[in-house]
């Protein structure tokens, strides 16, 4: 399965080593096809350097042991999710076949959408039956 990981995800992860995202994360590198949007990238080291400059370091350090695909954001007129700095990256997501997208965003979460379809870190790790 190809899976998108959001931003949210990817801070927790950094932040709380031993956490559900963090397990979530490390899972569907090793398990899935990981990707991540540039947007998120981008998006991801802009937070931490704002709110948790200590943990950049830590943060490229992970991007690099982790297997993943980058895709670019993608622009699309039509609106599919209130927020619209979230729009790109559900394009892009569609654009590229995402099966899911990881994600703690209650815009995300709220979409009722198949394909691609948006589950929290503890939805996912039931389905894939990951034990904690």
């Amino acid at each position: 399965m190809k899976i998108l990981v959001d931003t949210n995800i990817l801070i927790s992860a950094v932040l709380f080593p031993r956490s559900k995202p963090a397990k979530a994360l490390v899972y569907t590198a090793e398990n899935h096809e990981m990707v991540l949007c540039d947007q998120n990238l981008t998006e991801f080291r802009e937070v931490l350097n704002r709110k948790t400059p200590q943990a950049l370091p830590d943060a490229e350090v992970l991007l690099t042991e982790l297997s993943y695909d980058l895709i670019p954001a993608a622009p699309h007129a039509q609106k599919l999710i209130r927020d619209a700095k979230d729009q790109p990256i559900l394009n892009a997501a569609i654009l590229y076949g995402i099966d899911i997208i990881l994600t703690g965003d209650k815009d995300f979460l709220s979409l009722n959408m198949e394909h691609p379809k948006c589950m929290t870190v503890a939805q996912f790790l039931d389905i894939e039956g990951v034990e904690l």
